[in-house]
């Protein structure tokens, strides 16, 4: 399922971001450290114990793009730390095109949530 994704601080993955004026862009050096600092991608480290995550994306979403959720799992799997990943194929910013998808993910979420985080 790891498809090769753009480079997240490449200026064809900031086309279309409506982000930029908060966060800043990829086009200014200054504003491009500062963004690599805060990257969970460039922030994960071999060595490190994670714990299990649940990545979740959306394929159409127009703000941020499903390699924003891909190349973490990606990463995650070269550095053999497991985890669970789910790409909604409809909808954009969101959980999902319709209720029942959003009724899905938010299940998805509370089964994670349960299993992972109570005693």
């Amino acid at each position: 399922m790891h498809r090769q994704a753009a480079n997240d601080y490449s200026p064809d993955a900031q086309r279309h971001a409506s982000w930029t004026g908060e966060y800043g862009s990829v086009s200014n050096p200054e504003q491009r450290a500062f963004l690599a600092s805060i990257s969970p991608y460039n922030n994960l480290k071999p060595g490190v114990k994670y714990p299990e995550a649940l990545i979740w994306t959306t394929t159409k979403d127009d703000r941020v793009g499903p390699q924003h959720a891909r190349k973490p799992a990606a990463k995650l799997a070269a550095m053999h730390v497991p985890y669970l990943f789910y790409e909604v194929t409809e909808g954009g910013h969101g959980s999902g095109a319709n209720l029942r998808e959003r009724a899905f993910t938010s299940a998805l979420e509370m089964t994670y949530f349960n299993q992972k985080l109570m005693d």
